[in-house]
């Protein structure tokens, strides 16, 4: 009986027969991208052991893994070198900004906010009204201030020139607190643009590069299962 025709191995060099090699030109690309990383000379018209093949399909695998688990750590830290340290929870300015002011800025911002009311409104024409009574019916002798009511047009002017500078004062913080705030909602924004873009980064990972790299290692596991049943068959059964 004629000798099997045997053929050399590309990785090991040794004679085998057909049933022990495998066509170069079937092994997938990303195998032979591993294989020609070690062995430039690696050509698709030759052929591979068994052995061989299973090496790089372990060496493959570990590889995957590898690179997959380099790109996990590499998203998770996605973002955080982007967004700055104060900025990643923005402190509250206007908390900060509220502790600076001094007793007089507080006061004049309560009579601001007595001042734009309703029930300033109210009480003031009740004053009034009580002093028009009282100069006209009620002290009818001897009026501290008949009509035209002189003095209570000096008294609103007096009231009216203290209480308008209070109220700029307190508008002109109002405006510093509202660019406080708008400081604020700016990077809150900033901050949950760059977490969305990171969550976009991930996902994308997850749907692409992902999940084509873990079915491509099914697909060698399946291979090499596939092989090692072959070679379980082909093993002579002990009687």
């Amino acid at each position: 009986m004629a000798d099997p025709e045997t053929f050399p191995c590309q990785i090991c060099g040794k004679n085998k027969t057909r049933d022990d090699l495998v066509p170069a030109s079937s092994v997938r690309a990303s195998l032979a991208g591993l294989i020609i990383q070690d062995y430039p000379g690696w050509s698709p018209g030759g052929y591979i052991c068994h052995e061989d093949l299973g090496r790089f399909m372990i060496a493959y695998v570990r590889h995957a893994l590898e690179c997959e688990n380099n790109e996990c750590a590499e998203l998770k830290g996605t973002g955080k070198n982007d967004i700055p340290q104060e900025d990643h929870l923005p402190k509250n300015d206007y908390t900060e900004y509220e502790k600076k002011l001094t007793f007089g800025e507080h006061i004049s911002d309560k009579i601001a906010d007595f001042a734009g009311s309703w029930f300033f409104i109210a009480v003031f024409a009740s004053l009034i009204f009580l002093w028009v009574i009282l100069n006209t019916y009620l002290l009818l002798s001897r009026p501290f201030d008949p009509y035209p009511f002189i003095l209570l047009n000096l008294v609103l002017g007096i009231l009216t020139a203290i209480q308008a500078p209070v109220i700029i004062m307190s508008q002109n913080r109002q405006e510093t607190r509202d660019r406080l705030h708008a400081d604020r909602d700016y990077l809150v924004s900033v901050h949950t643009e760059l977490e969305i873009h990171r969550l976009h980064k991930k996902i994308d990972h997850l749907l692409t590069i992902q999940g084509q790299r873990f079915l491509e290692i099914q697909q060698i596991q399946m291979e090499f299962l596939v092989e090692l049943a072959e070679k379980k068959r082909e093993l002579p059964r002990v009687s």
